[in-house]
């Protein structure tokens, strides 16, 4: 059973940096890309960043390019997104996706997913 552990949300001021964690269990975390998405109140899932298993590609969306890193540890099978100068438009809920297959932007490539942690920024 492929299991997920989201930490690191929290509530911060704009400017302020956060670093999210996703630890993997189940999955043979070599194997998979791994994704940061992330969905505000009333609005749809938005592709944050990725990396492409055995770390053979980084990609980020526009919201992300220039604050935000993706890093994996693959001994401890745990994606991170470091998120720098954080602004209120950061805040969503932030969730780790995985999938086999294809190395992508879109939610529905995606065939695992975590439970989320909530990431609020104030100004």
């Amino acid at each position: 059973q492929v299991q997920f552990m989201e930490r690191g949300g929290g509530s911060v001021q704009a400017g302020a940096s956060l670093r999210l964690s996703c630890a993997t269990a189940g999955l043979t975390f070599s194997h998979y890309n791994m994704a940061w998405f992330r969905q505000a109140p009333g609005k749809g899932r938005e592709f944050v960043a990725a990396v492409a298993r055995g770390g053979t590609g980084i990609m980020y969306g526009d919201s992300a390019l220039g604050r935000f890193r993706i890093s994996t540890d693959d001994a401890e099978n745990t994606v991170f997104l470091q998120m720098n100068s954080l602004n209120p438009e950061a805040t969503a809920v932030y969730y780790c996706a995985a999938n086999q297959w294809v190395y992508g932007q879109l939610s529905w490539q995606y065939d695992h997913w975590g439970q989320g942690t909530q990431v609020t920024v104030s100004s």
